[in-house]
């Protein structure tokens, strides 16, 4: 049990939690998750996300924004629904936003203008961005320098680069999210080579849930549907690959969530 972690990246309103919610939330506070950020990737999503933090403003925050697979759909009313979503003090982020050309399930053009509307809207309501970014790294640090003196605060969102990447996201003065995926020997590896060079400053842990089930995790789960409670496994490999104590990262992660989502 670790005192207070906060879980950066929880898809709570996904309906793979509909039948068991209030369980999956139970178990994950028994293992010390505080606090949970709904993720927001659509409008009518932000909208669940928010409508759910609203039910336990003491455990829950919301991001609001569309994701890249989303991005054709990103048009004037959905950009007034994210602003009008904004002015909701527990709605924290802007995002899930950014580029992803691994499956490019919206258009490139859709994407980069859909990314740029919503680096607009952080810097106009003063919050932090939420950041995705898959396969278009050059395109994603070209969109984002102009907005970098002009936004809050970024986390990049399930990071799972280079090494290079990595020291172009902390160049540019973003946070770094780690998920499970530091956890999988196929393709994680690498991560936990450069974990270590992240600023204790700028870490933060997150589960991706219902996604990304840490494959660590012993005995081994019945189901792969992830759960904020496995929190507690991504803290223990990346504390390891820190060589950092689990009680000082988790205190790191927490202060640097709080810091980052403006969480009293």
């Amino acid at each position: 049990m670790h005192s207070s972690l906060i879980d950066i990246g929880a898809n709570l309103t996904h309906d793979s939690f509909d039948d068991d919610r209030d369980e999956v939330v139970a178990r994950a506070r028994a293992a010390g998750v505080e606090m949970f950020i709904l993720t927001g990737s659509s409008e009518a999503g932000s909208r669940q996300a928010l409508d759910l933090a609203q039910t336990h403003p003491d455990i829950y925050r919301s991001t609001a924004g569309v994701h890249p697979h989303h991005a054709s759909e990103y048009d004037d009313g959905v950009d007034n629904t994210l602003r009008e979503l904004l002015r909701d003090p527990l709605a924290c982020s802007v995002g899930e936003c950014g580029l992803d050309y691994f499956r490019n399930f919206s258009p490139v053009d859709a994407q980069r203008d859909a990314f740029e509307r919503q680096l607009t809207i952080a810097a106009d309501v003063g919050k932090p961005v939420f950041l995705h970014q898959r396969d278009a790294h050059e395109d994603f640090l070209e969109i984002l320098a102009p907005f970098s003196a002009r936004i809050a605060a970024g986390v990049a969102h399930c990071f799972t680069g280079t090494g290079d990447m990595l020291d172009a996201y902390l160049d540019m003065g973003l946070y770094i999210g780690i998920t499970g995926w530091i956890c999988d020997e196929r393709r994680g590896t690498h991560l936990r080579e450069i974990v270590g060079r992240i600023p204790k400053d700028r870490i933060m842990i997150e589960t991706d849930a219902p996604y990304l089930l840490p494959r660590t995790l012993r005995p081994k789960p019945k189901t792969r549907r992830n759960e904020p409670a496995h929190l507690v496994e991504v803290l223990r490999v990346v504390a390891e690959a820190r060589e950092e104590s689990e009680a000082e990262l988790a205190e790191l992660t927490t202060a640097n969530a709080r810091r980052f989502f403006a969480i009293d």
